[in-house]
């Protein structure tokens, strides 16, 4: 497996990001995730975005992270927020989920943040178990959806060296 940086609007991140919005419409209708994002959320050092790709350089993965701080939807000065982070279905159970989240919580640390945090769902099981048997546990909710009540919110510090 290859993991790649790459911009937010990378075609390979526009196809992945295609592909969760299809899930979550499948999950929990709505047309999929309405948080609104750019491409410059995504630009290092105030972010990244990481693409997993095969052996055949097909996407299979992808995740990022974006600095946010201090703001009216509840985030704190140092969080970096995780963000688009799937995983085509046929890649599934392969710890391909987990390595990109251990490489974006690396790179949010070198880049001086100092929470992760994260806003998944009820109806995304799978996700709710990476993130707490990687140390992340609920917080305040915050972000668009922090209203909805299948919105899960979770934190995890990032232990700056």
């Amino acid at each position: 497996m290859n993991i790649r940086r790459v911009p937010f609007d990378h075609p390979d991140a526009v196809k992945l990001n295609d592909e969760v919005q299809a899930e979550y419409d499948v999950r929990y209708g709505d047309g999929g995730d309405a948080t609104e994002l750019a491409a410059s959320d995504f630009a290092p050092p105030s972010g990244l975005y990481l693409i997993a790709y095969d052996e055949n350089d097909v996407p299979v993965a992808s995740g990022g992270w974006r600095s946010q701080d201090a703001n009216d939807e509840g985030n704190l000065d140092g969080d970096a927020e995780l963000k688009r982070m799937f995983v085509i279905e046929q890649m599934r159970g392969r710890g391909l989920a987990r390595r990109i989240l251990a490489a974006l919580e690396e790179d949010a640390r070198a880049a001086g943040r100092t929470r992760m945090v994260l806003e998944t769902g009820t109806k995304q099981p799978e996700a709710v178990a990476l993130y707490t048997s990687s140390g992340y546990e609920p917080c305040e909710k915050f972000g668009y959806y922090r209203f909805h009540e299948e919105s899960l919110c979770y934190a995890k510090a990032l232990q700056v060296p």
